[in-house]
């Protein structure tokens, strides 16, 4: 089984990915990238991650169209509030887009503080709706090919395709297409988009189990991103420790907040902040293969007194995860199962 789990953290075998939403996409110079989230590919071009980052808000947009900016942004402020904006947001004639060109700190604090006075909705899954920036899958190779692959690596131009030196990898960003969040169960599942079925049908992937595993199964892990960055992959032993009816309040201020509640596993082992969107996978013995059975959640503490003081003395040994069980009758309509 130890060349299974290697495949797994492989880059040229190992399904796990990251999300990120890109600005201008197509723009191979003024290309920008934020909201990053791990993510994995369950087959068909059908990606699942979390849920909980999409009405998160990004405080500001790095680039906007302008009939959007003067009818949501401009109409709604002041004169002088206006003057800062299209003073730092410059209009491009050619694209007819703004784009921020402020580094300062305090002006990008006031712009959004202005974007808060008129509730302009700057939370991750509207300013997709609204294409100002979409999802899109992120993967990476120590070399310029696409999986080894020169005919695949045709397939992309210098906007999709690029170096990053910095890293030691070259990057390729795949379009994606939000589906359904579902935001009780933290799920979110996208779709790959304006992609040929060469490169859908090449990326690793694991096949669903949707059935409620025992505690005492062994062979249970966690894929996630490696302890010092997102960009290695890291697979370790996991266990299932009990079972929750989880509810928790998600905080939403523009469209009101929300409640995260359903079954949950509590889960023990190794996870790093920043694995939200993790597969939880265990080895199939009987067909050979891992198998995806929960999507890492939220970091479950335990409290400890300090100096008789138990006030914010919390050590983050569990974590929460999210059984697909939850959505299986919604992900079988959309995978066709």
């Amino acid at each position: 089984m130890i060349n299974r789990k290697l495949e797994l953290i492989n880059e040229q075998t190992s399904p796990l990915f990251r999300i990120m939403w890109v600005y201008n996409s197509n723009d191979a110079v003024r290309k920008q990238f934020a909201n990053n989230i791990c993510a994995f590919h369950i087959g068909n071009g059908f990606i699942l991650s979390v849920a909980h980052n999409l009405k998160t808000e990004s405080g500001i947009v790095n680039s906007i169209d302008e009939s959007l900016f003067q009818s949501e942004i401009i109409s709604k402020l002041n004169p002088e509030q206006n003057q800062l904006l299209n003073q730092y947001y410059q209009l491009d004639l050619n694209t007819n887009k703004r784009y921020s060109n402020t580094a300062d700190p305090n002006i990008t604090k006031s712009i959004i503080e202005f974007f808060k006075q008129i509730n302009f909705d700057t939370r991750w899954v509207t300013l997709g709706q609204k294409n100002i920036c979409k999802p899109h899958l992120i993967v990476q190779f120590k070399e310029n090919l696409f999986y080894n692959d020169v005919d695949l690596t045709r397939n992309f131009n210098s906007s999709s395709s690029f170096p990053e030196p910095s890293l030691n990898r070259h990057t390729f960003i795949i379009e994606l297409e939000l589906q359904k969040a579902f935001y009780s169960d933290d799920i979110a599942l996208y779709k790959i988009v304006n992609t040929p079925n060469e490169i859908i049908n090449r990326l690793p992937n694991l096949s669903v189990d949707f059935s409620i595993l025992d505690n005492s199964i062994t062979n249970f892990y966690c894929l996630q991103s490696s302890p010092g960055s997102f960009l290695g992959r890291l697979l370790n032993n996991a266990s299932i420790e009990g079972y929750s009816d989880n509810w928790s309040s998600f905080n939403d201020k523009i469209g009101g907040n929300y409640i995260m509640d359903g079954l949950r596993y509590l889960i023990r082992g190794y996870f790093r902040f920043g694995s939200s969107g993790a597969p939880y996978v265990y080895y199939n013995e009987a067909e050979g293969q891992f198998k995806v059975n929960a999507i890492q959640s939220e970091a479950s503490p335990i409290q400890l007194s300090i100096n008789n003081n138990r006030e914010g003395n919390y050590q983050y040994v569990n974590a929460i995860a999210s059984p697909l069980k939850n959505i299986q009758s919604e992900l079988e309509i959309n995978l066709k199962v």
